[in-house]
């Protein structure tokens, strides 16, 4: 039943995105009387799953959820329609157009990508508001499980400041923060430490096979022992660890150390169960196991319910929504292109973490959130405006350079010269699916 509520997510989302996209192109065609010969969900390759000609435009579902098209009379496109091109241009082809009407027309999917990802964040601020946690309520500072980010200087219980001399003011921002800073500034004991992140910080995150680089500390709450563990009917769910071998614990990262120092010993533990306190004892494996889970994220309710941190609530009206939600695209489609950049970096190693459908298909959960769902879809819009955006013949970007270039000399490209355009992009593009998809595939054989 999960993978059937991930697949609808899914295929619901990339539906969504692609229909709207198309429609970008298909109405303005439509409004400059150019004709628009299909309109296609998902790719069409030697046959349809469902089609239906309605006018001129022969409207379908095909079988590869690769993406989908328009079939724009008189323009070279994926399909290399030559026998059309070969005839005396019509009146209702896009190459009949004058160059400002076949820029829009070229424009408009990109354009209805971050327009809805924008509506999308406006209704979102609107319907659920923001909740987080204020940076300065991390009394504690921060939990670091990942040896690559202890490695390069930062600890357990730092205090993240600031990044690239930026101050943090949400938690929330952190890791998205130093995985595209230069320099984090920590404090730690009472003293500010400033600590430079090495160039190629992601390729290490993705060697260590962990991408994740700050936690919020939580306590240790037990969600069950494994079958064979010696301590499966000593502990339930829910128990919080508050002590071990006479030491209060406060943390989960807290035991992990004290666990180290009795390997192979039976210690006194003190556990919360119900709101009591009670004292059991717990095995410690040679190991350092105890074969016991724990919650390593607890929900923010859950964690301000524990009296740990204050969870801010800011809801908006309807008006006030129109800023906040602008804001919040205009920073993540900031975020997307500053990611691109380090992917065109190969110094950075990040384009060893490009991934293809099914790293997107892995971004949905297991379990069906409108507001989980709402966010990944306007997140995807925006990648897919920006994807769309670059200099690629077979994409729109490319297009768009062309028509820039006409625009600005004055002097057309020839047909022989976009249908080789076409063909190199055609190439490019599925080199980068194959690329994309290939490191997909690479990660499920090593697991990681």
């Amino acid at each position: 039943m999960e993978i059937v509520i991930k697949l609808s997510q899914f295929l619901l989302s990339l539906s969504l995105l692609i229909i709207l996209h198309e429609l970008g192109h298909f109405i303005p065609a439509k409004l400059f009387k150019t004709r628009v010969e299909k309109f296609y969900l998902f790719f069409d390759i030697k046959f349809s799953l469902l089609k239906k000609k309605i006018g001129e435009t022969e409207y379908g579902i095909g079988w590869l959820p690769l993406g989908g098209y328009v079939k724009i009379s008189g323009m070279i496109d994926e399909s290399m329609d030559k026998e059309q091109m070969a005839l005396p241009p019509q009146p209702w082809e896009f190459r009949s157009k004058p160059a400002w009407q076949r820029l829009i027309i070229m424009l408009g999917g990109v354009t209805v990508n971050f327009i809805l990802a924008f509506i999308i964040y406006i209704g979102m601020t609107f319907t659920y508001g923001d909740f987080y946690i204020n940076n300065s309520e991390v009394k504690d500072g921060v939990w670091v499980s990942n040896p690559v980010v202890e490695k390069i200087g930062i600890k357990t219980g730092d205090k993240i400041i600031a990044v690239d001399g930026v101050k943090i003011d949400k938690f929330d921002q952190i890791n998205e923060k130093i995985l595209l800073g230069k320099e984090v500034t920590v404090e730690r004991n009472g003293s500010i430490q400033k600590i430079k992140l090495p160039i190629d910080f992601i390729d290490k995150l993705m060697q260590g096979g962990k991408i994740s680089i700050v936690d919020l500390r939580v306590p240790f709450v037990i969600t069950g022992a494994e079958d064979n563990s010696p301590n499966k009917k000593t502990v339930q769910p829910k128990d919080i660890v508050t002590s071990f071998n006479g030491t209060p614990v406060k943390y989960a990262d807290e035991l992990f150390a004290l666990i180290k120092n009795v390997k192979g010993k039976t210690v006194p533990a003190t556990v919360k169960r119900d709101n009591k306190e009670i004292t059991v004892s717990l095995i410690v494996s040679d190991s350092s196991k105890m074969g016991i889970g724990y919650a390593g994220r607890l929900p923010y309710d859950n964690l301000e319910k524990l009296g740990l941190y204050h969870v801010s609530k800011q809801e908006y009206g309807f008006f006030e929504s129109f800023p906040i939600g602008l804001e919040k695209g205009k920073n993540q489609l900031v975020g997307y292109g500053k990611q691109l950049q380090l992917i065109f970096n190969p110094s950075t190693g990040a384009y060893k973490g490009v991934g293809g459908f099914a790293a997107i298909f892995n971004i949905f959960p297991n379990t069906w959130s409108w507001e989980v769902f709402w966010s990944i879809t306007a997140l995807l819009s925006i990648m897919l405006g920006v994807m769309n955006l670059l200099p690629i013949p077979a994409l729109d970007g490319g297009h768009v350079m062309f028509l820039l270039y006409e625009m600005i000399s004055g002097k057309k490209p020839s047909d022989k010269f976009m249908e080789n355009a076409q063909m190199v992009g055609f190439v490019l593009l599925i080199s980068l699916l194959v690329f994309a998809n290939g490191n997909d595939i690479y990660k499920a054989i090593v697991g990681k």
